[in-house]
């Protein structure tokens, strides 16, 4: 059975190191948040200029003021800070980020990725995602596998404008858990119910599938 969204988040809520500082992409990214595991302490950093994000808000926390990159309602933890945008971007190409999760539209076996535009269609801008990705912070990518179309988003090379070059580490999709190696994508975890062939068959990159792939895990 393949993974909603709130699964792909609890999966990778599970990669969160104590002490790190994570920038979450707009999309299945944000909702990470509500799904840090107990004992992990994690400081979330939004480009548009806080530090210190919380889970989504109830009903009754919601404040118009404090939004995310993806202009969605948050909370704030206590010792967050709020700043402008540049001191934001500061922190980011600085260095000071040690794990970005972002969506993705298409994602190779080399580790590129492309998600900020598709030729043809209005955009309204990059983002941060540009800076993120250069920051040399690891990157995980949570996106869907594949397209409304059925047409895989794991390819042996992106089609659409790249975003990076090389700097995909892990990718968590509906089906899967794959990991980018100097030696291609590998095949860590598969989705509850979900075959490994069915994962093959899905992902039109080239993908090496060791002897032993476990069924995902999440956090609660």
């Amino acid at each position: 059975m393949a993974l909603t969204r709130e699964q792909i988040a609890q999966r990778i809520a599970l990669e969160l190191k104590d002490g790190d500082y994570v920038n979450l992409g707009i999309g299945i990214p944000t909702l990470v948040a509500n799904y840090i595991p107990k004992g992990i302490n994690v400081i979330l950093q939004s480009e548009n200029g806080l530090l210190g994000v919380g889970p989504y808000p109830t009903e009754k926390e919601v404040d118009p003021d404090l939004i995310n990159a993806g202009k969605e309602t948050v909370t704030t933890l206590p010792g967050s800070s709020i700043f402008s945008s540049s001191q934001s971007f500061a922190m980011i190409r600085g260095g000071h980020m040690d794990l970005t999760i972002m969506g993705a539209m298409e994602v190779d076996e080399v580790g590129n990725i492309a998600n900020w535009i598709i030729p043809g269609k209005m955009v309204k801008g990059m983002g941060g995602a540009m800076d993120l990705v250069a920051s040399g912070s690891r990157l995980i990518v949570a996106m869907q596998h594949v397209s409304k179309n059925g047409e895989s988003k794991v390819l042996p090379q992106c089609n659409l404008p790249l975003t990076g070059v090389k700097v995909v580490k892990k990718i968590v999709t509906e089906l899967a858990v794959i990991d980018v190696t100097e030696q291609g994508l590998v095949l860590r975890e598969h989705a509850p119910g979900v075959s490994v062939d069915n994962i093959v068959k899905a992902t039109a990159a080239k993908l090496t599938v060791p002897k032993v792939v476990t069924e995902m895990r999440f956090s609660v």
